[in-house]
């Protein structure tokens, strides 16, 4: 490893601390995963950090959308980031916490057409939209095209409801399904529920990674 340094301190040291208290033997096959998160919303951008902070090694971000203030009550933006596109403020502040994690962004809209491009080479397909229509195709596409490739999903996140409404359940041998499956986004969403589902993705997005679960029968 490189011998330049970040802050005074050389650059394998600080890799060394930073992993100082993740779950043992973890790190190799962390470093080693690729996920691809499809948006950079409520739901992708803080599963994005999550994953950074644990250390997997390469995040792709697709997301078609720019920052807007009303953005501000759940993702994982700035006021400064305001008017700048989604996938790019959120590499340079998963940059910020961890600058090992190698993020690809794309700035665009998930289509059929362009599913096999975006998503081939993950490990882990990561669904993060807003929209029903866009959670349906892209599931469905992709049990097309990467049938072997887990997919895991956030659906129903809204509102104020009890926390422990929200779960992960294993909907099939490589699907996910975090959430409560009701809320809708018309109730309104605030962060605290927003948190919640994105960190039931991003821990079955490690167990995963970790083979703490298995994706076959």
């Amino acid at each position: 490893m490189t011998t330049i340094a970040i802050d005074g301190q050389a650059v394998e040291s600080v890799y060394l601390k930073m992993k100082d208290r993740n779950v043992a033997d973890s790190q190799e096959k962390l470093a080693a995963a690729h996920v691809t998160i499809a948006g950079s919303g409520g739901l992708g951008s803080n599963i994005a950090i999550a994953l950074a902070r644990a250390g997997v090694g390469h995040l792709t971000l697709i997301d078609f959308d720019e920052i807007e203030h009303s953005n501000l009550n759940r993702q994982q933006f700035k006021l400064s980031q305001v008017g700048l596109p989604k996938v790019l403020a959120l590499k340079q502040n998963i940059l910020e916490f961890n600058p090992f994690v190698e993020v690809t962004t794309w700035q665009e809209r998930v289509t059929e057409d362009n599913v096999l491009d975006l998503f081939t080479g993950a490990n882990i397909i990561c669904e993060a939209f807003d929209d029903q229509n866009a959670k349906a195709m892209l599931l469905r596409r992709a049990q097309e095209v990467l049938p072997e490739t887990p997919i895991v999903m956030g659906n129903g996140l809204a509102g104020v409801h009890d926390a422990n409404q929200i779960q992960t359940v294993r909907q099939s041998n490589h699907v996910y399904l975090c959430g409560d499956g009701q809320t809708k986004g018309a109730e309104g969403l605030m962060a605290a529920r927003v948190l919640i589902c994105a960190g039931h993705q991003a821990n079955q997005i490690l167990r995963l990674i970790l083979e703490k679960e298995t994706v076959e029968e």
